[in-house]
């Protein structure tokens, strides 16, 4: 009974779920800014390209 009542206090794999779970957190944040940042970058470098083309040609 001692070691069932031990099992269930120790809170040791709680804290690795928890950072486990911020760890997947920062993650799925970090995916979510670096695509809107690639895509404005994107956006950005495509209207610089048009930007010098149109000024290169008389």
């Amino acid at each position: 009974m001692n070691t069932l009542t031990a099992l269930i206090r120790d809170e040791d794999g709680t804290t690795a779920i928890e950072y486990g779970l911020i760890a997947g957190l920062v993650a799925i944040a970090t995916i979510v800014a670096l695509t809107a940042l690639g895509t404005a970058l994107g956006t950005l470098y495509t209207t610089v390209g048009t930007e010098v083309t149109n000024a290169s040609t008389p």
